[in-house]
């Protein structure tokens, strides 16, 4: 069974912050609030943590992976970022939007767009997610928490330790989450493209709520 902790969602203790990175580092896959769904996350270099992962949402090899970065310099290792799209970032982030950007040779080649060298990648604005992304000093290996035959993510770490407590290694409970995921923006052309809506408002990126 899971372990399972609670989490303030303002203030979250730095011990547990600590030992969920502990974790998270031995290979675990722990599920963790965010500022849109609750996620799936693993570290980024482990591969049997990621295959885990797959098995559970039962995803194929085209799936895209989102790494979860604490901030734009961190992002900038793992992105090709240029001028005006750093200032189009700088704008909208931290918040609930995932960027697919073109990797830099940084990033593992399974977590690759199969076809094309691109990533998601977010700067979540949770302050538990920051927290824990500030004490591992890498980014999380992330997907939302989905899972086979649901149209919605879990939103209840209740209802999360209900279905899946026994496949993962950590349950973090920082209180309930919206069962809307982020707003997918691509930056790999000169024009932003909306790929999906979500909680993230479009309108910076050139869409709108009706699109």
């Amino acid at each position: 069974m899971s372990q399972y902790f609670h989490l303030h969602p303002e203030n979250p203790q730095a011990r547990l912050v600590r030992q969920a990175v502990d974790i998270i580092r031995q290979g675990g896959v722990v599920a963790y609030p965010t500022d849109s769904a609750y996620a799936l996350g693993c570290h980024l270099g482990d591969k049997e943590a990621l295959e885990r992962i797959r098995r559970l949402r039962q995803l194929d090899d085209k799936h895209n992976f989102t790494l979860m970065c604490r901030d734009l310099s961190e992002l900038g290792v793992y992105a090709k970022v240029d001028n005006p799209t750093f200032r189009l970032l700088k704008a909208n982030t931290p918040g609930p939007y995932t960027f697919i950007l073109n990797a830099t040779t940084e990033v593992p080649r399974r977590l690759l767009h199969p076809k094309r060298r691109t990533i998601g990648l977010r700067i979540p604005g949770h302050q538990i997610t920051l927290d824990l992304l500030e004490a591992l000093g890498e980014p999380l290996m992330s997907v939302t928490l989905i899972l086979p035959g649901d149209t919605l993510p879990l939103t209840d770490p209740e209802m999360i330790r209900d279905r899946i407590g026994k496949q993962i290694d950590l349950i973090i409970d920082g209180g309930a989450c919206t069962v809307e995921p982020t707003t997918v923006i691509s930056l790999l052309d000169d024009q932003p493209e909306v790929l999906r809506l979500g909680l993230g408002d479009p309108e910076p990126f050139g869409g709108s709520r009706e699109h």
